[in-house]
């Protein structure tokens, strides 16, 4: 596996890395279509994002099309194809997706589908439910025209038999075994959406889920507020409910950044001891287009395309 490092250099060929920096409109107008994503690898997802918010498009639309350019990528092995499989050698993805009006779908623990956010977007239009689950939710994706995939590249499968030899679940902090492709985006319409999508935790128990197919914890939209998505060890977020309190710190007047620093001092609260071995981190976008991120450790990076700009941002950190 590499390391963040080499993971960034790769990604940002042609692209700066910008020190922490949040959006502040002073004189109060909005700035859009704006979208986020976590991670170096959001700087793809991003373009394919933009090709329809530049377009006048939906919010929602760009969100999966850029969820679903990191879930083809068979390089980004924390994500749909490719993804790192379970302890059992088993590839199981988590995704959902939320709209401007509070729609929202997801699915958990789904095998053999490249693309788990579309299942999704799927469960919210089609459905009344807004979560499925294993066998269920593999039957609604094939009942739907989703094809049955083999997910486990070359790749990925020696490095779980290299990790049977020692079978130690310990993530590394901003080592690419447990990092979420997490989308935020506001169009031209002013409208938001996100989507949220992971294979999960590296060699993780059969049958875990983490924060990214929980409303609420790995994404959270509220079209009066702004949205939110994390990235990083996902039992963490749950235990807060983490983007919907960054969201509602939003609410409550803090700029995104701000917001995303009292969330990620909420799990330092809570895990005083395990905070300092993991990895979380979380991005937000509020109504007017101002965004930032905060996480626990220095290192994680997020993608950021405005009409004038397209970069990734070194977040601030609590252990800097």
């Amino acid at each position: 596996m590499k390391s963040r490092r080499e993971f960034l250099k790769m990604a940002t060929a042609g692209a700066a890395v910008a020190p922490f920096r949040s959006i502040a409109n002073v004189d109060g107008t909005t700035m859009k279509p704006v979208v986020l994503s976590t991670w170096n690898f959001g700087m793809n997802a991003n373009r394919e994002a933009w090709k329809i918010l530049s377009a006048g498009g939906r919010a929602l639309d760009a969100v999966e099309a850029g969820a679903r350019f990191t879930e083809a990528d068979p390089s980004v092995q924390t994500v749909g194809y490719g993804g790192f499989p379970d302890r059992d050698g088993r590839v199981t993805l988590d995704s959902c997706i939320m709209d401007e009006h509070g729609n929202c779908g997801s699915v958990a623990f789904l095998e053999h589908i490249k693309h788990p956010v579309s299942v999704a977007r799927m469960v919210m239009e089609k459905t009344p439910h807004v979560m499925l689950a294993g066998e269920g939710a593999l039957q609604f994706a094939l009942a739907n025209g989703f094809k049955k995939e083999n997910l486990l590249i070359e790749a990925s499968e020696k490095a779980w038999k290299e990790w049977l030899k020692t079978a130690q679940y310990k993530p590394v902090v901003n080592i690419e075994n447990h990092d979420t492709i997490g989308i935020i985006a506001l169009d031209g319409n002013g409208n938001l959406s996100g989507a949220c999508t992971t294979s999960g935790l590296a060699f993780k128990m059969r049958g875990r889920i983490g924060d990214s197919p929980i409303i609420g914890a790995g994404l959270y939209v509220d079209n009066d507020v702004g949205a939110a998505t994390a990235t990083g060890v996902g039992e963490e977020v749950i235990r807060i409910v983490g983007c919907h309190l960054v969201v509602e710190l939003m609410r409550q007047g803090h700029s995104p950044e701000d917001a995303c620093r009292l969330a990620v001092n909420r799990i330092v609260a809570k895990s005083p001891g395990k905070a300092r071995d993991v990895q979380v981190g979380f991005i937000a976008l509020n109504k007017q287009g101002n965004y930032g991120a905060y996480c626990l450790q220095p290192g994680f990076t997020y993608a950021v395309r405005t009409p004038d700009t397209e970069q990734l941002v070194n977040s601030a950190s609590h252990f800097s």
